[in-house]
This record gives structure tokens, sequence and C-alpha cells, in this order.
């Protein structure tokens, strides 16, 4: 599936260890799903979750953004329309380096099990199709750069993150994304507390391909369009399409 990202403004992330809202109708004018997670996620709740978006919405772009190579699996690949793999710019080693090197070589294993999954998919694909196979995979990775700003979240704790960026060294990300390490995604992650426009416009200066995203207390109509007037592609929420449907669906532009 191809990303039209000039038609996307609202994001939904779902996290595979929560409960889905019973009326997925919810997902209307939403226009893309990221499922992911860090605290008791699994590959089959991943699966179950990414099968669930697609089922209900065909249509709908869905991305598995994993924390662990072991939420990754054949089914989940060939469930979701591409892994969307972050780096954490103010993160540890690891959450910048270290798990992409890990995934990397799990890739190239002959034979080899495919990232962290008892499923031998890999190594049997390059075994049959060599280095065409790697390429095949890699053409439905993302990258996305990533940077965390409120330290008391999961998503500090788990990236390493002991320092938020000023809106400065946000820039200076952006602008590193796009021209340096040329990911297609450049993510503000405020993890359910609401950081308001300043990062966002700060980075939206130096991105043209770049798609920028903001996450984080997203509750409002007021608050999504406060973000994409300061330059944000798009809104990501999370939070209150678990636990407040109604709150969710004043989220998404009208």
């Amino acid at each position: 599936m191809d990303i039209d990202w000039d038609g996307i403004t609202h994001v939904t992330k779902v996290d595979p260890a929560k409960p889905l809202p019973s009326d997925l109708t919810v997902l209307s004018g939403t226009d893309l799903v990221i499922v992911g997670g860090s605290d008791d996620v699994t590959e089959a709740n991943t699966l179950e979750a990414i099968r669930a978006m697609k089922e209900r919405f065909p249509e709908l772009p869905v991305f598995q953004e994993p924390y662990s190579s072991a939420h990754v699996s054949r089914e989940t690949i060939e469930a979701a329309d591409y892994l969307s793999i972050p780096a954490v710019y103010n993160g540890d080693r690891e959450h910048f380096v270290g798990k992409h090197v890990d995934l990397f070589t799990q890739v190239g294993r002959k034979p080899g099990e495919l990232i962290g999954s008892s499923l031998p998919v890999v190594g049997d694909l390059i075994a049959s199709k060599g280095i065409d196979a790697i390429s095949e995979l890699a053409t439905n990775l993302i990258g996305e750069g990533y940077v965390v700003q409120h330290l008391e979240s999961a998503a500090a704790t788990t990236s390493g993150v002991d320092t938020t960026y000023t809106p400065e060294q946000v820039a200076g990300a952006a602008l590193a994304t796009e021209t340096f390490y040329g990911f297609p995604i450049f993510y503000v992650e405020y993890s359910g507390t609401y950081g308001g426009p300043e990062d966002v416009a700060a980075a939206a200066r130096y991105l043209e391909e770049t798609t920028l995203l903001y996450g984080g207390g997203i509750d409002s109509q007021q608050k999504a369009t406060e973000i994409l007037e300061a330059g944000a592609d798009a809104v990501v929420v999370g939070d209150c399409f678990h636990d407040d449907p109604e709150t969710f669906r004043d989220t998404i532009p009208e």
C-alpha cells in the first residue's frame, strides 16, 4: 500500500495490551493506525489488534511500531502495511542504534528466525531468494526520527530518555531526520501530556519532505487544531481512543 501523506492529518495509536472500544466505528475519520506499545505487549496481541483494524477498515493504512523484535513475526508483517521503527534521538544507544543492528542481524542470518519469532521465516526466504528477500522486507520498513519529551512517561523509561530537548534541539533533530538520516517521519512525542505547539513550530520550519507527527495529550478539537496550525502534518491520538471514545471522536479534524 502506498501512503498518501498529504491526506493524513489524524493518526490513531493502538496499544495491543489495552481493550479495544466495543464500537470500532469510532475510527471513522482517522487516516492511519499505528499499533504498538511496550508494557504487556506480545506478538499475539499485536497481531490480534492489527487484524481487528484491517478487518473493520481494510483500506485504512496500519503500521506496526514494535518496541521489541519479539513483537514481530511473519504474520504481523503480512497483516500490517508497514513496519515503522523508531530511532529515539534523546534516548540511549540501544534505542537509536542497537535495536536496528539487532533487527538487521536477524534479517541477514542464514538460516535465522524472524526478529524474535519462533518462525524461521526470514532464513527460509533468504535461502530461496537470496538478497532479494532482504530488499523485499526492507521495502516494508519505515524509519521514524523520535524525540520523547515527557520524562515521566513509559516511553521515556523504556527508551532510556533522561533529558528533554529544547525547541532548538528539536529543530536540529528534525533537520537531521530529513537531510542526514532520510527518515520519512519525524515524531515529537509527549506521551499522555500536552506539550503545546512550540516544539512543532520549531521542527516544521526545517521539514519539506518528512512527515511531522505530534503525539501527547490530544483530547479536544482545539488542541488538535492548535498543533496542526503550528505545522504538524498529523496529530497522534492514543489514550482516549481506549479510555474515552467520545472524546476521541472530538479530536478528529473536521
